[in-house]
């Protein structure tokens, strides 16, 4: 049934191959490394510190800094010692962070030298008081990580672990309010590796080696690289992410596979080094995080030599619930690049009505998926959980339908980003697709915003490129050869940005925000 019989946890991965393949390069960043068996070592040291310190089975340990290995020795470490890792992200607001302290109450905080001020900020203002060590001992009088793991001793703790416990606490972005700390335990990750294990497409290599680019405090950022390492694989690490530096490390390090939002992907091709950047040992780009649109997509396919693969999934599933695989990225068919493709084996879908009664093909509704890797729970958010947890299925909250043709399932926005204008409705990415079309445009946002007529109006939020000087008036006269009538945009606002978090996902909400201000909204 397993992949490996002796992986049951997060804490296995780096114990099994600490014996299968002790010499192998487990992490690379620059000219560091670090194997399987000195990783499996370096964890062991990290739990026995934390147990010292009176972190039992369940204490939450923060982790507060960019991608590096010394994140690594963290999730293995806690792991061991049966605590869940909650990793921050780093580019929020002191206040922010302190709310998320508040809720997560870490035992310790670890965190980088360069962002001692942030966290000290954090220290101020949060209720909860929580040890801090760096990460670098330079940053702190009280000594730092190394320090730390040199004292332990490197005997493997080997506790016993409930499955259930959480092995990651993961907060989310918070697109629609304040953000939810996921709860993702040791069972519910190591059966995610059973669905891909049985997915035929995830084939890894003796040889792959994944790049670690999205920031750890996201699902793309410590999944996937867990993810290869499961299958005894190497990660090398990127700190933080920078397109320029991204395609030279590509042309230096020769990874093999690299797990990007389409913002990023964006950021690669727009960026002046592209057009020299040697990235022939790209086997696979696997992209997820947000919505792509067809014609990034395909400028995507024609420009880097390499497979790509669509991977829909939520923090709240553990990882991929459905994957476009690569065989079904047809340049010719340019309907089916807007697919998120197929459950993973052991993942269902269903599509329901605003009663949970479910749909046939064809009809939009709010998309249900069972999956045995779903979270427990939102950390203090029993109401909040019950709301999308209901008889083993998690509401995504993302409208969809699946084509009866052949089978594929699409998704076309967020139940709450649909516009209902009067009385149809519209989806936000339907008319976003149109947009992208139009020469000059860098980016868009369909939002609502409040009608006396018609209770709605689809107003869109454009970038312009460099030099694009097109009107309103123009942007939506080529909006009315594409798409029906009542979807064309009534109202178009030109910003020099779009607001999003840190892997790319516009903030509708925050767009929403300002034309509703005053008004009550029946959706959302």
């Amino acid at each position: 049934m397993w992949l490996y019989a002796d992986i049951e946890n997060v804490a296995d991965i780096v114990r099994h191959y600490g014996k299968q393949t002790p010499d192998k390069k487990a992490l690379v960043e620059g000219a560091f490394s670090l194997t399987f068996a000195e990783l499996d070592d370096a964890s062991s040291r990290l739990a026995n510190a934390l147990r010292t310190r009176g972190i039992a089975e369940g204490s939450v340990v923060g982790f507060f800094g960019k991608n590096s290995v010394p994140f690594f020795d963290l999730v293995y470490g806690c792991a061991k010692a049966g605590a869940t890792l909650a990793p921050l992200n780093w580019r929020l607001a002191a206040a922010e962070l302190a709310d998320i302290v508040n809720d997560a109450k870490p035992a310790v905080m670890f965190f980088d030298h360069d962002l001692e001020p942030q966290i000290r900020a954090v220290v101020e203002q949060a209720a909860h008081k929580f040890e801090c060590i760096a990460l670098d001992p330079r940053a702190s009088a009280h000594g730092g990580l190394e320090a730390m793991m040199a004292a332990a001793a490197a005997t493997d703790p080997q506790g016993p672990i409930d499955a259930r416990t959480p092995a990651w606490l993961m907060y989310t972005s918070g697109t629609t309010g304040r953000g939810k700390g996921v709860e993702l335990s040791h069972k519910a990750l190591n059966l995610m590796r059973l669905s891909e294990h049985f997915e035929p497409v995830f084939q890894w290599k003796a040889d792959d080696v994944l790049m670690m680019v999205m920031p750890n405090f996201h699902l793309l950022g410590i999944a996937l690289p867990v993810q290869a390492m499961y299958n005894g694989c190497t990660v090398s690490v990127m700190p933080a992410l920078e397109p320029g530096r991204l395609l030279e490390l590509v042309g230096l390090t020769k990874p093999t596979i690299l797990v990007l939002a389409p913002i990023v992907i964006q950021m690669m091709l727009d960026h002046p080094g592209a057009k020299t950047a040697d990235l022939r040992s790209l086997r696979l780009i696997m992209y997820a995080g947000s919505p792509i649109n067809a014609t990034l997509l395909k400028r995507a396919m024609k420009e880097i030599p390499s497979q790509f693969m669509q991977f829909y999934g939520a923090t709240e599933s553990g990882g991929a619930m459905s994957i476009l695989r690569p065989e079904q990225h047809d340049l010719q068919d340019e309907a089916k690049l807007k697919s998120c493709g197929t459950p993973l084996p052991l993942i269902d879908f269903k599509i329901v009505d605003e009663k949970g009664n479910e749909l046939p093909d064809g009809q939009n509704g709010e998309i249900l998926v069972r999956s045995p890797a779903l979270f427990t729970a939102y950390r203090n958010q029993p109401e909040q959980t019950k709301s999308v947890l209901s008889g083993g299925w998690y509401r995504t909250g993302d409208a969809g339908y699946r084509d009866p043709r052949d089978g594929l399932y699409y998704i076309v926005d967020r139940v709450k980003d649909m516009i209902v204008t009067g009385g149809e409705n519209v989806y936000s990415a339907e008319v976003e697709q149109a947009i992208m079309k139009f020469p000059g445009v860098a980016s868009c946002a369909v939002v609502s915003a409040p009608d006396p007529r018609w209770g709605e109006r689809v107003t869109a939020v454009v970038v312009r490129k460099p030099d694009a000087t097109f009107s309103e008036e123009d942007l939506i006269a080529h909006c009315r050869t594409l798409i029906g009538g009542y979807k064309v945009p009534k109202q178009v606002v030109f910003e020099a940005a779009l607001p999003m978090n840190p892997t790319g996902k516009i903030l509708k909400r925050v767009l929403r925000d300002k034309f509703w201000q005053g008004h009550e909204r029946a959706i959302g």
